[in-house]
C-alpha cells in the first residue's frame, strides 16, 4: 500500500490572505483536509473536490473530538496511504499542539511535514497598530500562553522574571483567565498604568480591540461581555495605536456586506471588499452552469464563416462560447474577418486573453449603447451572433432588427437559482447585522427575492444599504420592490466595490 503523508500547516490567524503558498499547495493535492475552528472556512476553497473535510474544532471548550481522537483520525487516514492537511489557526508550533501532533506521527513511524503558518501573535497586534518592538520602547517581547494546561499542579510561567524583565508580553487565549493574568503581572512588580490592548477576531472585519492598562483592562472586558478569541498585548508599544492603526479605520471596515454573485465569480468582488475593510458574506443567489442544449450554439459555430459580427455581453458568454469553440473542433482561427463586440471592459479583458482584437466596445456599458454604436458602423443587412444565457432582455436583439440587422441569438450558458441555506443570511438579516447586499445583474436580485418569503422581505431588509451595479439591475429591483441606494457611474465590479466604500465614508 501506498505510505500516507501529513502536512502539519499553520492557517494563519484569519485573513485567508495571510496563509503561505507553500500551505495552499499542501491543501490542494491533500485528499483528507482536518481543520480547526480557527483556520478560515475559505482556505477550504483551496482542497479537491472530492478530498474529505473533517471539522475537528474546538471553541470555548466544547471540543467535537478530543486531542488523543485527532491524532487517531490523522494516523488512520494516513496509514490508508492518504496525503493529510492537518489546517490549524495560526502557526502550528506556537501554542497549537503541533508538536504533540507531529510527536504521535514520528512515533507511528508516519512521513509528515511542518508547514509554518503566520502567528496571531504577531499579526493581530499588527492589524490593531501595535509593533510588538520598537527601538524607543522595547527590544525584547515574550509569546505566553493565557490558558495553561489544567492539570498542571502549579504554573509553569515565571511571573517574577516575565513581569518587569520583557517590554512586551503578548497572552494567547487569555480572556477567561485575564484577572488572574492582570492580578500576577502586577503582584510581581509591573506598573499599573501598563497599557494593555485585547484585540478580537484580529486580521477580520470583525475586528474588536479594547485599550485600557493592567489596573482597569479586566474590569473594561468585564463591562464588554468580552469572549474569546483574543491576543492581549501588555506594554508600552500600545500606546503607538493612536498613531499606526490602519486596519480599523479603513472605509468599510466592521461593514458586512452580502455578496449575491455566483461563487465562481465572487472571489474578485469579496477580495476588493476585503481591500476596503469589509467582511464579505458570500450568498449566491445565481450559478452558472450549461445550456439546457448546445444544438444552437453548436449550429451557428458549424456556420460561422456567414456571420459578420459576434456580440459578447458578459465574461460568462465569452468562456462558454470558446469552450465550446473548441469542443466543436475550431478555434480562433475560424473567427478570421468576424468583428468583435465587447459590452464591457470585463468582458473585453476576458476576451483578450484569447488573444483575440476586439474591434468595438461601448462607452457605456449596457446593451442600448452597443446598438447605437453598431449603428454608426453599419449594421443594415450584417449578420451579427449573440451567444449569451438562455433567458436575457430582448432589448439588443429587437433593436438590431429594428435597425436592419439580422441576429441570431444562441444560449450559451443558462443562470440558475443554487440550493443556498437562507436559514443563516435570514438570521443576520433579522438581527441587523447585514450592512449592505449587492446585486450585480439582474437574476441575483429576482433568485435573492424568490428565496425569502415576499411578506416578510420588507421589514428583512429595512434600513439595509442596496447597492446595484448599473441601471438595468436597479430597475429591476425597483420593480420587485426594492430601492437602490447605491450605484456606480461606470457598471463594473470594481466600480462597484468603490462607490460603497465612497458612500459610507461620505457618511
Amino acid at each position: 500500500m501506498k505510505k500516507g503523508k501529513v502536512y502539519l500547516i499553520g492557517a494563519g490567524p484569519g485573513d485567508p490572505g495571510l496563509i503561505t503558498l507553500k500551505g495552499i499547495e499542501c491543501i490542494s493535492k491533500a485528499d483528507v483536509v482536518v481543520y480547526d475552528y480557527l483556520a478560515n472556512s475559505k482556505l477550504l476553497e483551496y482542497a479537491k473536490k472530492d478530498a474529505e473535510l473533517i471539522y475537528a474544532g474546538k471553541k470555548g471548550g466544547n471540543h467535537i473530538y478530543s486531542q488523543s481522537q485527532i491524532n487517531s483520525i490523522i494516523i488512520k487516514k494516513a496509514n490508508e496511504g492518504k496525503i493529510l492537511a492537518r489546517l490549524k489557526g495560526g502557526d502550528p508550533f506556537l501554542f497549537g499542539r503541533g508538536g504533540e501532533e507531529a510527536e504521535e506521527l514520528a512515533a507511528s513511524g508516519i512521513c509528515f511535514e511542518i508547514v509554518p503558518g503566520v502567528t496571531s501573535a504577531i499579526s493581530v497586534p499588527a492589524y490593531a497598530g501595535i509593533p510588538l518592538t520598537h527601538r524607543d520602547f522595547t527590544s525584547n517581547v515574550a509569546f505566553i500562553t493565557g490558558h495553561e494546561d489544567p492539570t498542571k499542579d502549579e504554573s509553569s510561567i515565571a511571573w517574577d522574571k516575565i513581569s518587569t524583565g520583557i517590554g512586551t508580553l503578548v497572552f494567547l487565549m487569555g480572556v477567561k483567565n485575564l484577572p488572574e493574568i492582570v492580578k500576577n503581572l502586577i503582584e510581581n512588580g509591573r506598573d499599573p498604568k501598563t497599557p494593555v490592548a485585547i484585540i478580537r477576531w484580529g486580521t477580520l472585519g470583525k475586528q474588536d480591540t479594547l485599550t485600557g492598562t493592567l489596573e482597569t483592562i479586566a474590569e473594561l472586558a468585564r463591562g464588554e461581555n468580552l469572549t474569546p478569541p483574543a491576543v492581549t498585548v501588555v506594554g508600552e508599544v500600545v500606546r503607538l495605536r493612536d498613531k499606526l492603526n490602519w486596519f480599523e479605520t479603513k472605509p468599510l471596515f466592521g461593514r458586512r456586506i452580502i455578496v449575491t454573485r455566483a461563487r465562481s465569480q465572487a472571489s474578485e468582488f469579496t477580495n476588493l471588499l476585503r481591500e476596503y475593510g469589509a467582511e464579505p458574506i458570500e450568498f449566491p443567489t445565481i450559478d452558472v452552469r450549461p445550456p439546457g442544449s448546445f444544438d444552437p450554439l453548436d449550429e451557428a459555430i458549424y456556420n460561422l464563416e456567414r456571420y459578420d459580427w459576434l456580440i459578447l455581453t458578459s465574461v460568462n458568454g465569452v468562456r462558454f462560447f470558446f469552450e465550446r469553440l473548441k469542443v466543436r473542433g475550431r478555434d480562433i482561427r475560424d473567427l478570421k474577418g468576424i468583428r468583435i463586440c465587447a459590452i464591457g471592459p470585463r468582458t473585453a479583458e476576458e476576451i483578450d486573453r484569447t488573444g483575440i482584437k476586439i474591434d468595438f466596445v461601448p462607452e457605456e456599458y449596457k446593451a442600448e449603447a452597443i446598438v447605437e454604436g453598431l449603428k454608426k458602423r453599419g449594421i443594415k443587412g450584417k449578420n451579427i451572433l449573440l451567444p449569451r444565457a438562455e433567458e436575457a432582455r430582448e432589448v439588443l436583439p429587437e433593436e438590431i432588427r429594428n435597425s436592419g440587422g439580422n441576429i441570431d441569438v444562441v444560449p450559451a450558458y443558462k443562470n440558475v437559482k443554487p440550493m443556498e441555506d437562507k436559514e443563516a443570511i435570514k438570521g443576520l438579516l433579522k438581527k441587523g447585522a447585514i450592512d449592505v447586499i449587492t446585486f450585480t445583474s439582474s437574476s441575483t436580485v429576482k433568485n435573492f427575492v424568490e428565496m425569502f418569503d415576499r411578506d416578510e422581505l420588507p421589514s428583512l431588509i429595512k434600513g439595509i444599504t442596496i447597492a446595484s451595479i448599473g441601471p438595468i439591475t436597479a430597475e429591476t429591483a425597483k420593480k420587485l420592490g426594492i430601492e437602490t441606494d447605491i450605484m456606480p457611474e461606470s457598471y463594473t465590479i470594481p466600480d462597484l466595490a468603490e462607490a460603497i466604500a465612497d458612500y459610507f465614508l461620505e457618511k
